[in-house]
């Protein structure tokens, strides 16, 4: 099988698998330098030869759960082969590169659905296992459901109107999960991160999420490519890695020192967050760099945040990624010097940044009650806030005005909502 690769839905190099085995991907003669599908792989006259198919096309590659789905629908041909999954799927894959068998439209539109119908509709994991099979080919990679939409209506629930979104479910395994992360994404926003808009459906069982790969200023998509593709990991080794690896691959890629101090600074407050929440779940697929070209790069926003630790068999999981060689939520004075040696943290801008990350978590508490009700049921009896662990002596005193203001907890039966 051949596949046709695009940028900004224009052709730009061919995909195959001529042995079944290695992957070969081979630009036009006419391509523009511009128009590179990743910043691993500058456009040149040379095929790329990889011995499994490139990371830039396995970063969207659908696993887990809309892979079982894909299956069910489709026929289980369609995991046989990275080839077969990207011909489904490719076209609506995110950032501005696609792939489609020959022949096909790559600016095809997903199937459409009205946001309103999630907003305030049913959102069990029952019927959103329905919505999924409805719009399966609009994958999004992941082991929680979720996918791509291009809804045509308005989304008129406060600020967010948007027709490019993720949606997100909730399953019994991880109950009250799509509020969750709304939450622990309202805590990104209140601390001033750079963060991607969510919105969470009436019975806290869905969330949407704004797309953050689309440049409103030229109405394309942009480049984006997550660490654990930079790395040449492949999505299942998304733990295999370390927030040094990730530091120094991205001082690889990203040459300007501008763009890479400012990337290095967005990153040091994403930390921070995942030490603050104790995202457990935090790993190198979670960390992606924007891009309008190979000079003009940043970091994307916060997403696919959350806290772990209310969930009784992760409460007491490490960090995803280890630090310093250590993998602890108690880093001691192994993340001050992380962040001052590696992302040019200065201490006392250290301080302020943890202050105002626990005041945001502070200021989010209050939303607990306007999703308290008793229509739900789960592990979430009593929740506590977790705060920041210790970060060393020079910090200590500002990490325990944190702790003693951030512990919170829920009262039974709260529909357990957390941040």
């Amino acid at each position: 099988m051949k596949l046709h690769v695009f940028v900004h839905n224009q052709a730009v190099a061919t995909l195959e698998s001529p042995d079944g085995f290695k992957h070969v991907m081979t630009y036009h003669e006419s391509v523009a330098d511009t128009q590179f599908t990743s910043l691993l792989m500058p456009v040149r006259t040379e095929s790329y030869v990889y011995p499994e198919l490139h990371p830039m096309f396995r970063m969207n590659l659908p696993e887990g759960f809309l892979l079982s789905i894909l299956q069910e629908e489709l026929g289980p041909h369609v995991g046989a082969s990275p080839l077969n999954l990207l011909a489904v799927v490719g076209r609506n894959a995110i950032g501005r590169v696609k792939v489609a068998p020959a022949n096909a439209d790559p600016s095809q539109a997903p199937v459409a659905f009205e946001v309103s119908e999630i907003l305030r509709g049913d959102n069990s994991e029952e019927a959103f296992v329905r919505l999924v099979r409805r719009h399966a080919v609009s994958g999004v990679s992941g082991v929680v459901p979720k996918f791509l939409s291009n809804a045509l209506g308005e989304h008129k629930k406060g600020t967010l109107t948007t027709e490019r979104l993720i949606i997100k479910g909730t399953t019994s395994r991880f109950p009250g999960l799509a509020l969750n992360e709304h939450l622990c994404m309202e805590v990104a926003r209140r601390a001033s991160l750079p963060t991607a808009k969510t919105d969470v459906s009436d019975d806290g069982q869905a969330l949407i999420v704004e797309r953050f790969d689309y440049d409103t200023s030229t109405q394309t998509r942009l480049g984006m490519e997550d660490l654990c593709s930079l790395l040449a990991l492949r999505p299942e080794q998304k733990y295999e890695t370390t927030w040094e690896r990730i530091v120094n691959r991205i001082k690889d890629v990203v040459t300007s020192p501008e763009h890479q101090t400012k990337i290095l600074s967005d990153l040091a407050d994403q930390i921070l967050l995942t030490y603050t929440l104790k995202n457990a779940d935090c790993h190198s697929k979670n960390v992606s760099l924007l891009y309008r070209s190979k000079t003009d790069i940043w970091l994307a926003p916060v997403y696919d945040m959350l806290t772990t630790a209310v969930y009784d068999d992760y409460a007491k999981n490490p960090p995803g990624l280890s630090l310093g060689g250590r993998s602890t939520w108690k880093p001691g004075k192994s993340l001050e010097i992380f962040l001052q040696t590696r992302c040019n943290v200065r201490p006392a801008q250290l301080k302020q940044r943890i202050e105002r990350i626990c005041e945001a978590v502070v200021s989010v508490t209050p939303v607990f009650p306007l999703y308290a009700d008793d229509s739900f049921s789960g592990p979430f009896s009593a929740l506590t806030v977790l705060a920041l662990g210790p970060m060393g002596r020079s910090l200590h005193r500002a990490e325990a005005a944190c702790s003693a203001s951030v512990s919170v907890t829920t009262v039974a039966g709260s529909k357990g909502r957390m941040v």
